[in-house]
């Protein structure tokens, strides 16, 4: 039996960490696919558990260095515990490596004065020099053990990462430091201050240090939308028990239970009033910025806010099926989803590590070959192997998806994958659903032709009892207007895109379209041109007939709704194509097409021929969104490209669609878009910077500046650039380290830059 499940993974550093991992999932018998999410720290696999127990995944993900989040755990504390240790390991860091850099590099600072004590100088006594050196590297080296454990175990899996370029750099830094030691110390022909790489070792570790800290408190910030969602459920809840009123922690609350609550208290959980009267604001899940009025029969959400009234309600979802928790679930989903974009970076990262290794040894070798000066090619070697970690690549798509979907969340409008994010910019065609999405939804009727109205509409409310059809509402809103007595029903029968069918006192009733008629061969006779007079005025008419014969029609008008023409006309603007497709007849869907605007119309569609009017765009190159009621609509919804439900904040959990409209407003098709838009151009921008900032470092710290170096030497180019690379043009690898770093935050920063869109009020 095929299986899903969502792992968090504590202990990643980079996406090629990530990597690794993932190759190693994937390697395993019995997984079928494994995406791994550096910036969600988390992990989809989909596996067989016939073939393959959860204990082996969890093995092969141990065995890297890497640890499984328990579900008894929170992963926000141990993020917590994880940054504090961090921030502990970043002050001793800072603690043994600033006077290990004082007194290795003050008395090179020649145009300062620094006091300096002349007994720790390496000219005056190399031996003492490089002890005491080795004595302050050794606490950071052993403080950061975790980069040469992961890197070295990363290494020995073949799958190299962040950790493995760290530890080899610094690693060898070490090593070679102490043999040059040892050689001071036995007399050797070695020049002071040579071969000593204990303060270039202890920079890097707490420059990588710094920058993974403040990298980790960045990204903490990307997930402020999931965050701000948590924190609005309250924690206890005021319940009717055995006629008594108690306080209940609110996961004690039961399907059923009576809830009560007061003015400005927050509503605990989904459910429906059975006794008072409120204003809610529901502003915090909807965007909705004016409060919903509350009455006996309607649905409240789990978080929002009541105002001012004081009622009851009788619980219907709780836990995971809340309102609350399927907007968290859906955000979660998006957010650990990867976009197609993010392949590029993935594929690169995945062979970036083994690269960057062959070209630092390749580096290094040629330069000594080629100068015969070792400290020259191993400076090569190490600024090479930390100057090149892939994080900024890895963090460049992740975030800005994070962030992205967060905003989207936080405007009400839910992208359920990372393709769905990445698509809607790529919309060329959207087609809408008439009924509920560019209208009301909320008919009503304005005529009845029939020598005896009252006892037709009386026959039709009747049978569309049985239907939840906007128009049958209309019709039973009316019968009840005149309080007209409903006659029973037996055998009641829907037939989609057509119409119903029941039984009246033995007598065959049949309610619905033209088409419906047709098909039963039931003759429109007299009643032809008035329908065709009433279609002309945008009017839907819905035929019922007796035993066969037509006895009346009703016509039934859906208004506008608001924001549909701006929207279609905004659209326009935009060169996308907008197709209205309704099951109405042709002279009806052409008068509504024609007040909104749209460039095309397909009337007489039965719901399940949608799918196939979009098959027919879609054949023709055509990127096609679908808008609808994710009801209905589900096939046409699912077929589309893009499948955007319009939706109520209870109704979030639309299985068929990728983007959800929480707040039912049409409006919100084009701020997804812009959306959109926005976060693939932050995600090309981070791209272009991380692919441009390791094409640039890798040369410089190969030394490939080294070859221009009389003639960088008298231009003032070359004179700016020797105060930061010195008159060898070679990158310090502490230089490459603090470069390093602060690229990933750089990219976090960009990617936060989303939380300034603005929708737009069209």
């Amino acid at each position: 039996m095929e299986k899903n499940i969502k792992l968090k993974i504590a202990g990643m550093h980079c996406v090629a960490c990530a990597v690794s991992i993932e190759k190693s999932l994937n390697k395993i018998d019995g997984v079928n696919r494994a995406d791994v999410n550096y910036a969600t720290e988390s992990a989809n696999i989909v596996y067989s558990n016939k073939i393959v127990g959860l204990e082996a995944i969890n093995l092969a993900i141990e065995k890297l260095g890497f640890k499984v989040v328990d579900k008894d755990e929170s992963i926000d504390k141990i993020k917590e515990k994880e940054d504090k240790l961090l921030f502990l390991r970043l002050i001793i860091s800072l603690i043994f490596t600033i006077p290990l850099f004082y007194i290795s590099m003050a008395p090179m600072i020649a145009f300062i004065k620094l006091p300096y004590p002349n007994i720790l100088s390496h000219t005056q006594d190399p031996l003492l020099f490089a002890i005491i050196s080795f004595i302050l590297c050794i606490p950071v080296i052993a403080f950061a053990y975790k980069f040469y454990i992961n890197g070295f175990m990363s290494f020995m899996q073949k799958s190299p990462n962040m950790d493995t370029l760290i530890a080899l750099g610094t690693g060898a830094s070490v090593i070679y430091s102490v043999y040059s030691m040892y050689l001071i110390n036995i007399g050797a022909d070695i020049k002071p201050h040579e071969g000593l790489y204990f303060e270039s070792a202890a920079v890097i570790i707490t420059l990588v240090t710094l920058g993974k800290y403040l990298e980790s408190k960045s990204r903490s910030k990307t997930n402020e939308a999931i965050k701000k969602l948590i924190k609005l459920q309250p924690k206890t809840a005021n319940i009717i028990r055995f006629t008594k009123e108690i306080s209940i922690p609110i996961e004690d609350i039961k399907i059923g239970d009576i809830v009560v609550v007061r003015p400005g208290e927050r509503i605990p959980i989904d459910g429906t009033v059975i006794d008072g009267y409120s204003a809610v604001d529901e502003s915090m899940l909807t965007g909705e910025s004016i409060p919903v009025e509350k009455k006996m029969g309607d649905k409240v959400i789990g978080a929002s806010i009541n105002k001012n009234g004081f009622f009851q309600f009788r619980t219907e979802k709780i836990g995971d099926d809340t309102a609350l928790s399927q907007i968290i679930k859906l955000i979660e989903e998006s957010q650990g989803s990867k976009a197609p974009i993010a392949k590029l970076a993935d594929i690169v990262s995945g062979y970036f590590v083994p690269i960057v290794l062959l070209i630092a040894i390749a580096a290094s070798f040629a330069w000594f070959i080629t100068t015969k000066d070792f400290n020259f090619a191993f400076t090569t070697f190490v600024s090479i192997l930390v100057i090149a970690c892939p994080c900024a690549l890895g963090l460049a798509t992740p975030t800005a998806i994070i962030v992205g979907t967060g905003k989207g969340a936080e405007l009400g409008i839910l992208f359920k994958n990372a393709e769905a994010l990445e698509t809607t910019h790529k919309i060329d065609t959207i087609m809408f659903d008439k009924t509920g999405t560019l209208t009301n939804g909320k008919p009503y009727v304005t005529d009845i032709i029939a020598k005896n109205e009252d006892y037709v509409l009386s026959l039709a409310s009747s049978a569309e009892r049985g239907s939840e059809h906007p128009l049958a509402e209309a019709i039973i809103r009316a019968a009840k207007g005149k309080h007209l007595a409903l006659p029973p029903i037996r055998n009641f029968k829907n037939y989609p895109g057509y119409g119903i069918e029941v039984y009246v006192n033995d007598k065959r009733i049949l309610l619905g379209n033209k088409k419906f008629m047709d098909k039963e061969d039931i003759s429109i006779g007299e009643y032809e041109i008035k329908s065709n007079i009433l279609s002309k005025e945008g009017k839907t008419s819905m035929y019922i007939s007796e035993d066969n014969k037509l006895i009346g029609i009703i016509a039934v008008l859906d208004t506008l709704k608001e924001g549909s023409k701006e929207t279609v006309l905004e659209l326009n603007k935009m060169n996308i194509k907008t197709v209205m497709i309704t099951g109405d007849n042709e002279k009806t869907a052409f008068s509504i097409a024609k007040e909104v605007n749209v460039n095309e119309f397909i009337s007489d569609v039965l719901p399940r021929e949608k799918s196939n009017e979009i098959k027919k765009q879609q054949q023709n190159g055509k990127i096609v969104a679908m808008v609808g009621d994710g009801i209905n609509d589900a096939p046409a919804l699912t077929q589309a490209n893009v499948g955007i439900a319009i939706g109520s904040g209870t109704d979030i959990a639309i299985d068929s669609a990728d983007i959800v409209l929480i707040k039912s407003n049409i409006s919100d098709v084009l701020n997804a878009i812009s959306l959109s838009k926005a976060t693939i151009r932050n995600i090309k921008q981070n791209l272009f910077w991380a692919f441009f900032y390791n094409i640039l470092g890798i040369p410089l710290a190969s030394g490939v500046l080294y070859l221009f170096r009389d003639v960088l030497i008298y231009t003032r180019i070359g004179g700016g650039l020797s105060l930061i690379l010195g008159d060898q043009f070679l990158l310090n690898p502490m230089f490459a380290a603090l470069a390093m770093s602060f690229s990933s935050i750089s990219v976090i920063l960009n990617a936060l830059r989303l939380n300034s869109f603005k929708p737009k009020n069209y």
